[in-house]
């Protein structure tokens, strides 16, 4: 069975630029968890519910940027023969339930403001509109730190999403105080808050089914299955390609299975040509950079292009 990952280009100061991820990381989630204080107090003391979901929000950050940090931490650690893919997936399943807790979140604080729509009260404006400020300071700053990581790594602009929607949050918090203090229209904190709850599901749902379909195992959006057999056939002397199987095991690695069916018995030098012909086909044309081949001869399995085990 040929098995290659010969594509796995790494570069020499990737380390030192995980480190960095990882203490940008950390300054964020402290950051984070001073303004998330502040804003409790602060929404409890002055009453605003807007101040609250902010705060609440912002707690749903602090426990997804502690969850993308710890994930980052583990996808540096190394395989085991117990654990072959070591914890590759650490960052994506960070990703699934940063997403999934976004979206709960969102749900409760449209109920609470729906409930505050029908019963206003009067809200202290001055702490409201000073925490927002510190809220945008805070948030502002993070996501600087992080906006570059976030381009190249689902966990990273999982938590760079979080940062960037809570700094608008505290924008819109910082409108509603204003408006609160100086024309009193205490009916803009619960207004704020659903609007605030329905940015964060808008933004949690495309990355909830963006991991789910990596930890299902799904082909990933960019490749054709049909495509990349059709190119391997016309490699000679490939006779048919089966039982093929695409999956995405995290941001960096595509890996594919497939059984070859050879028109004549060639052996293992030639196999390897091919294999290497192969290798550089699929790598160069659909990216994937993990091969695991079968080659058969006259062997009676079904040919259909993918079998369910």
């Amino acid at each position: 069975m040929g098995h290659s990952h010969s594509h796995s280009h790494s570069h020499p100061h990737s380390h030192s630029h995980k480190d960095l991820k990882g203490r940008n990381l950390f300054i964020t989630i402290l950051l984070n968890i001073l303004i998330t204080l502040a804003q409790v107090i602060g929404g409890i003391l002055s009453g605003s519910l807007a101040l609250l979901s902010d705060a609440l929000h912002n707690f749903s950050d602090v426990l997804s940027l502690i969850i993308s940090y710890v994930a980052n931490l583990l996808s540096k650690k190394k395989a085991s023969l117990n654990k072959t893919f070591g914890y590759k997936r650490a960052e994506i399943i960070a990703a699934f339930v940063n997403s999934s807790t976004l979206i709960i979140v969102s749900i409760i604080l449209v109920k609470e403001a729906i409930e505050r729509f029908i019963n206003p009260i009067e809200i202290e404006s001055n702490l409201v509109i000073w925490l927002s400020l510190l809220g945008i300071a805070a948030n502002g700053f993070s996501v600087l730190l992080i906006k570059k990581d976030a381009k190249a790594n689902m966990n990273m602009q999982s938590a760079y999403l979080h940062l960037f929607t809570d700094m608008m949050a505290s924008v819109a918090v910082l409108i509603g105080g204003l408006l609160m203090k100086f024309y009193a229209l205490y009916w803009v904190d619960p207004v704020l808050t659903i609007l605030i709850a329905l940015y964060l599901v808008y933004m949690g749902y495309d990355l909830l089914k963006t991991s789910t379909r990596v930890l299902m195992l799904f082909t990933p959006n960019t490749i054709e299955v049909q495509q990349i057999v059709s190119e391997i056939s016309k490699i000679r002397p490939v006779k048919n390609v089966h039982h093929v199987h695409i999956w995405q095991l995290n941001e960096d690695e595509i890996h594919l299975e497939a059984h070859i069916d050879f028109d004549e018995d060639i052996n293992l030098s030639e196999f390897d040509k091919i294999l290497e012909t192969i290798e550089e086909e699929v790598y160069h044309k659909f990216g994937i950079n993990h091969l695991n081949i079968q080659p058969e001869f006259g062997k009676c399995d079904s040919k259909k292009v993918i079998v369910q085990d």
